[in-house]
């Protein structure tokens, strides 16, 4: 076929026009390359920097920092932590003189490279604390007030983590003492800077009195320094003075200069009173609180908003601190105005939104908007501190519109901190919650995936808070309530999907793993399960194909209908496990490892264990790989002697492997492997000491698998006596409250362990209806019992070993589909095969004995099959 003409405007010039501006280009080029080519160092700079490599570490280290170049130096004094714990004595002896020579006329690159130096071996503690104070104290102190601003921050840095550890007499004489000179008017602003930082540093270091003699005066004198920089500074400082000093000089001194830095002319300096008063309210007692700190507050609000927008910003973060600091002390009249300032707060620029094009509007309002809107960040950070503030029972009259108003807001910033505080909303709101629903479907449609990202972190909390609405709310209304969480959740996982953020999408899958405690096994199925498989069907990204893995297992371990649980199963197989992809075939021994996790061991030798080690005769080494390094687990779900022949099958694809592998990747795993399973122990059908908590937890699955079959067939015989379809409210609260009492399920266990599970015999017709009654009776007793854990229970739960179910070699008769003992919990035996494990002819090569040579492929529709299976079923029962 010949290849298609060039689109219109893409077709290629080659006339002589063409050609000319091509070689232009190349021109251009070949400019730029000529200071690369200028740039390579001539042989006698080669020879300058070559160094003798018969020299040791130390000595190569002196010579480059007396002879060498200044990237050679620097070298050196980067790798000075390496030279300290190599040799330490040498490198002091020898290193550190030329290093203390080399600063003293190093550029900004190499002092930087000492401080973190410096920092670093003190970290290590490659030496003592004495011998640290004599080599490199004095260095440090020498280069504080270096004339580069960011060479002295990182010096004084170095410094303060230096005092942490220095002793109190080594601080005195070397740093507090000097530290009197450096802090008098006469030295430089940052001389004075310095020293705020330092004595905000040194007061938790020294005794009271030291304090009160020789630091309190510096600190009283820097507070009033004519240059507001140094007055901001120290004011900053005097948080940690008041924690280091005590409450009583702390009300005495510290308090009286706070109260007058908040009047003081410079911006700055009010602010850093404000934040730091702030800080200090739980230091203040009542009556400092109300007669002197309050009224300052009530001043710097109220004259804020006519200041620099830099001090809403800092007042927006602070006031729910606030608030809650001066909680019980306002009047009521103080208390609405505070909450009335908050709420303007909220609402802050958006009065001026006016629909105008961004390159339209002058940069200056831009940058207000900007600062307006990191206000009403500020404000939704502080919304769950406010509810406290007003009380969550009065949150619909008095914050419910600023809540809708922050949800709603233009910026993606602010609507990403309310969905951060949700969570801690809805937990408050407590009953109220029903009042914020509509909002959580806002969050969830928002069209920002960083806003969805923020909320799913909670989304299985706030969804059950939702669904409960608190104590005094009824359970059977909860699917009515949420009419549009459906809708919302699908939409919100189709639109990660579309993105390029595949981590947002896992986590959103992983975060569904919560939807069977919320809404009920047919929505589910219908509207994420079948969602979940196309996703490991079609999706790129290895994470989220594994996340849908795990979270398809989940829905189908609490889906409630045999049929569609047997479909499902039947698809993992026939699609992932004998498809065509072997990247489909990794992710079924992928899907295997999830139901190995979250069911019943005897779950997974009855669908998954043939399919699974079937593909030890797959043409793909990675499968083959892959299931090599899968198969200890699937050994762990084995019992003897009721699973011998199973033993016996796995043993035998491993000799397979071992005599016809060809890879030797494959073979090595293959081996290791054999060694891994000959060490393992099995276990027993009887419970054994070594495997008594494992096994307790994996009879309980067990007992949950089989309690939902039993909870499916009483509400198909309630319509068969009824002649009429049972009501939803009262399923939907009968699998709440069975939901409900699993959330202490791994803790209770030791507690209560069911040993038997009584049944309806199918041996006598005169009992049916004593049956039937009892049958009904025992399934509500397990409301105050463990019924099923939840999903975040789960990964607590893997490769628990287990009683479980024998296969009948001869296969199940139609008495025993629906049989139950009422004696003893089951047990793997041929006759009691449980009912809902009694569809394996829906599942190729999966029964517990004989396989059946109907294949299910060839054997009719998925519709019909189970159908068939049950009227059977009910034709067995007398």
């Amino acid at each position: 076929m010949p290849p298609p003409p060039p689109a219109a405007g893409v077709a290629m010039d080659f006339g002589q026009n063409s050609l000319f501006g091509y070689m232009e280009d190349l021109q251009e080029l070949t400019i730029i390359e000529r200071p690369v080519r200028r740039s390579l160092k001539t042989p006698e700079e080669i020879e300058r920097l070559t160094v003798d490599e018969d020299l040791s570490d130390v000595e190569r280290a002196v010579y480059l920092l007396s002879a060498g170049q200044d990237i050679q130096g620097t070298s050196v004094i980067a790798n000075l932590p390496f030279l300290m714990r190599q040799n330490p004595t040498e490198t002091l002896r020898r290193v550190l003189p030329k290093v203390r020579e080399a600063l003293h006329v190093a550029g900004v690159e190499m002092q930087l490279t000492a401080a973190v130096s410096f920092l670093t071996i003190l970290q290590e503690e490659s030496v003592s604390t004495h011998a640290y104070a004599h080599s490199f104290l004095q260095v440090i102190l020498l280069h504080l007030e270096h004339r580069d601003t960011g060479v002295s921050n990182a010096w004084l840095e170095t410094l303060l983590s230096v005092i942490e550890v220095l002793p109190k007499e080594t601080l005195r004489h070397e740093i507090l003492n000097p530290l009197v000179s450096k802090a008098q008017l006469s030295q430089t602003v940052q001389s004075r800077l310095i020293s705020c930082k330092i004595l905000g540093k040194l007061t938790n270091k020294f005794d009271a009195h030291i304090i009160k003699r020789e630091i309190l005066p510096l600190v009283k004198s820097l507070c009033q320094d004519v240059e507001y920089e140094v007055r901001s500074c120290m004011c900053r400082q005097l948080e940690n003075i008041a924690q280091g000093i005590g409450a009583e000089l702390t009300k005495s001194v510290v308090l009286p200069e706070l109260i007058e830095l908040s009047r003081d002319e410079g911006s700055s300096v009010r602010l850093a009173a404000f934040e730091t008063l702030v800080n200090l309210l739980d230091i203040f007692d009542t009556d400092d609180r109300s007669q002197t700190i309050l009224p300052v507050m009530k001043s710097f609000c109220e004259k804020s908003f006519k200041a620099d927008e830099s001090l809403l910003i800092s007042l927006s973060f602070h006031l729910g601190k606030l608030c809650h600091g001066l909680y019980g002390i306002f009047t009521p009249d103080q208390h609405l105005r505070f909450l009335e300032f908050y709420k303007k707060l909220c609402t802050l620029g958006l009065q001026q939104e006016n629909g105008h094009n961004d390159n339209q509007i002058p940069p200056q309002i831009l940058e207000q908007e900007k600062k307006y809107a990191s206000v009403r960040k500020n404000c939704a950070y502080n919304l769950p501190a406010m509810i406290i503030f007003v009380d969550p029972k009065n949150f619909h009259m008095e914050l419910y519109s600023t809540f809708f108003c922050l949800c709603h807001d233009p910026e993606v910033p602010v609507r990403y901190t309310i969905a951060i505080c949700f969570y801690e909303v809805s937990k408050l709101l407590n009953s109220g919650v029903y009042l914020i629903h509509k909002e959580l479907i806002t969050l969830l449609q928002d069209e920002s995936l960083e806003v969805l990202d923020a909320l799913i972190d909670h989304l299985p909390e706030i969804l059950e808070l939702m669904c409960t609405g608190g104590e005094s709310s009824v359970q059977e209304n909860k699917l009515s309530s949420l009419p549009d969480l459906i809708p919302a959740l699908t939409a919100a996982e189709q639109r990660a999907a579309a993105s390029l953020k595949w981590r947002t999408h896992e986590k959103l899958l992983q975060k569904y793993a919560c939807l069977p405690h919320i809404i009920s096994s047919d929505q589910i199925y219908y509207r994420f399960l079948q969602r979940m498989f196309t996703i490991m069907m079609t999706n790129n990204v290895l994470p989220v194909q594994k996340a849908a893995s795990r979270t398809l297992c989940i829905f189908l371990r609490y889906n409630r209908k045999q049929e569609q649980k047997h479909e499902v199963i039947q698809k993992l197989i026939e699609q992932l496990g004998q498809g065509k992809s072997y990247w489909n075939r990794l992710r079924f021994l992928d899907t295997c490892e999830f139901v190995i996790e979250i069911f019943s061991k005897s779950f997974f030798c009855k669908y998954f264990f043939l399919p699974a080690i079937e593909l030890t005769h797959d043409p793909v080494a990675n499968v083959r790989m892959k299931l090599c390094c899968l198969l200890p687990k699937v050994k762990s779900t084995l019992k003897i002697p009721a699973d011998k022949h199973l033993l016996q099958q796995l043993e035998m694809c491993v000799r397979k492997l071992l005599c016809q592998e060809k890879d030797k990747d494959v073979l090595a795993i293959v081996k290791r492997t054999v060694l891994e399973l000959d060490r393992m122990e099995m276990s027993m059908d009887a419970f054994q000491k070594k495997f008594y908590e494992k096994d307790l937890l994996d009879q309980e699955k067990e007992r949950e698998e089989l309690l939902l079959f039993e909870m499916e067939q009483l509400e198909k015989e309630k319509q068969q006596n009824d002649g009429r379809p049972s009501s939803d409210k009262i399923f939907e609260k009968k699998r709440f409250i069975l939901g409900r009492d699993t959330k202490t399920l791994t803790q209770s266990l030791p507690k209560s362990i069911p040993i038997s599970v009584p049944g309806p015999s199918s041996s006598s017709s005169s009992t049916s209806k004593e049956i039937k009654k009892s049958k009904l009776i025992r399934s509500q007793s397990f409301n105050n019992q463990a019924f099923h854990a939840k999903y975040d229970n789960l990964e607590k739960c893997a490769s628990k070993t287990t009683a479980g179910y024998t296969p009948s070699v001869s296969g199940l008769t139609k008495n025993s589909v629906l049989s139950l003992t009422d004696d003893s919990f089951r047990t793997r035996s041929a006759s009691s095969a449980p009912a809902s494990f009694s569809f394996s002819p829906l599942i190729p090569s999966t029964s517990r004995g004989t396989v059946n040579p109907t294949d299910p492929k060839n054997s009719g529709s998925k519709d019909t099959q189970p159908r068939k299976a049950t009227l059977k079923s009910r034709k067995s029962n007398p």
